[in-house]
């Protein structure tokens, strides 16, 4: 449900500024027919309130030798919390992790990790990650193509 301090022009806010964070106030101002300077007033609340974490690019992985995406299941053992934050505490730290996700059911963590090829994802795979803190059982599903990739939320449905 959306905070309902968020009204109708927050919530279009929102939702342009998660289609194209480039775009600037004056043109948020035309699209939702306000003056730009309530449009800058409320987009630095916003970003003080935490609505907005912060601002990105989103990069086409291939084009940056980077396009074999693998989704990895980890199960850490013996379940513990020192263990499942020693393994976080790692984890983190490896730029080819993209994402990392607690998760319920048999495995404790789920990876989206972006690398060049298979023989990148075996190095790490033997490297680093069968390395890391009380790792148990690791599970990998590879990406042959993607239907859809959004990184917005659509407000206000």
């Amino acid at each position: 449900m959306i905070n309902k301090e968020l009204d109708k022009i927050d919530i279009g806010i929102l939702n342009l500024l998660q289609k194209d964070a480039s775009i600037t106030h004056k043109a948020i101002a035309h699209i939702l027919n306000i003056s730009p300077t309530p449009v800058h007033v409320r987009v630095k609340r916003l970003e003080d309130e935490g609505y907005i974490k912060r601002y990105v690019a989103i990069i086409d992985h291939k084009k940056v030798n980077r396009g074999l995406i693998a989704y990895t299941q980890v199960q850490v053992k013996p379940h513990a919390e020192e263990n499942l934050i020693a393994f976080l505490d790692e984890v983190i730290k490896l730029d080819e992790v993209l994402e990392c996700s607690h998760l319920t059911g048999k495995f404790d963590f789920l990876l989206k990790i972006a690398v060049r090829d298979m023989d990148e994802y075996n190095q790490l795979l033997r490297n680093k990650l069968a390395r890391l803190p009380k790792v148990d059982n690791m599970e990998s599903f590879f990406v042959m193509s993607q239907a859809k990739q959004e990184t917005g939320i659509q407000l206000g449905k």
